[in-house]
């Protein structure tokens, strides 16, 4: 199972460069398939790794995540919306699931997260002891990145996203697509950043 180092300031996450940047909390993505029986104890399960080891678990339908700067601008704008007292979820995770989706309805945002059944998954693990006002303590990512892995099974596609599903959730028509210089991964990243813009 790879885990991937969380992202600093600067990268390719549709936010202006020339901006003050807030720091994106530590954070490491674990992904590999997933076989889901029960979807509220392995939920559930997300959770108890929360509490043992303070860290930010959050779990997301692979097909539906385009890159790493996907999912660590959303970690980023999630910190700097619960910093600011903008949030909208009380639970980090659920912030980050909502930046992900560029959406802020929770509902809707929900469904970017996995489901019963057996699929591929990226789980993000983030400390947020740092952030101001998420109330967490300091995080051990290490034994939070090991007791996730131990939910998932190592792939060999475990990078990758369906075209079609994106596409569909974020509503990415032909006419977008075509429209745009860069492709529908930078479409998807410029709709988590500009989910702040449509508060």
């Amino acid at each position: 199972m790879s885990d991937e180092a969380g992202a600093t300031a600067g990268g390719d996450d549709g936010v202006d460069d020339a901006l003050p940047r807030p720091s994106t909390p530590p954070h490491r993505l674990v992904r590999g398939t997933v076989a889901i029986d029960d979807l509220d104890a392995f939920l559930s399960r997300l959770a108890d790794i929360s509490a043992e080891t303070g860290a930010v678990v959050q779990a997301f339908d692979a097909d539906l995540v385009v890159s790493d700067a996907h999912l660590g601008a959303a970690t980023r704008l999630a910190a700097r919306a619960i910093a600011r007292g903008e949030a909208v979820a009380r639970d980090p995770g659920v912030e980050i699931l909502l930046y992900a989706a560029g959406r802020r309805q929770i509902d809707r945002a929900l469904t970017l997260g996995v489901s019963e059944g057996e699929q591929r998954a990226v789980v993000l693990v983030a400390d947020f002891g740092g952030v101001d006002g998420a109330d967490r303590p300091a995080a051990d990512l290490d034994a939070a990145v090991a007791s996730v892995e131990e939910l998932t099974t190592p792939a060999a596609d475990a990078t990758g996203f369906d075209t079609g599903k994106v596409r569909e959730f974020y509503g990415v028509a032909d006419r977008e697509l075509a429209a745009t210089a860069g492709g529908l991964a930078d479409i998807v990243r410029e709709r988590v950043a500009l989910l702040d813009v449509e508060k």
